[in-house]
């Protein structure tokens, strides 16, 4: 218990979170970002990028399944991806809609830089306003 308090812990602990609230499962990242930064303020920088990536790569993991992924009928995002390529992606953090926005981003084999770039700017600008909230 001692080791996920640390400061180590602690950010261990928010990019598993980060991680895994990108994907079907209901997790909060946003609360495990307030809660490292009222334990560790001195965080702040790191932890708003260790989010930022480890939410980004469960988002790209979504991507990854939906390009690979057989799918018999359409997405119910594929028509938005469509329309607006990779920036629809910056929503990917979106509870409920944003996995489907970075799956349709897969199943229309975008190209990955662009929506890497658009989904570390989305879910980067979220946390940058969360990490704010945080020091009220």
């Amino acid at each position: 218990m001692d080791f996920m308090l640390s400061p180590d812990g602690s950010l261990v602990s928010l990019c598993l979170a980060a991680f895994l609230a990108a994907t079907l499962l209901p997790l909060s990242s946003e609360a495990a970002l307030f809660a490292v930064l009222k334990l560790h303020p001195d965080l702040h920088w790191m932890a708003i990028v260790v989010a930022t990536l480890a939410n980004t790569a469960g988002g790209m993991t979504n991507y990854v399944i939906g390009r690979y992924l057989q799918h018999k009928k359409p997405l119910r995002q594929l028509e938005r991806v469509a329309r607006w390529g990779a920036p629809a992606t910056a929503f990917g953090w979106l509870p409920m809609v944003g996995e489907g926005l970075c799956l349709a981003a897969g199943w229309l084999k975008l190209n990955w830089m662009p929506v890497v770039l658009w989904q570390v700017i989305g879910r980067g600008l979220r946390y940058w306003v969360i990490a704010q909230g945080s020091t009220l």
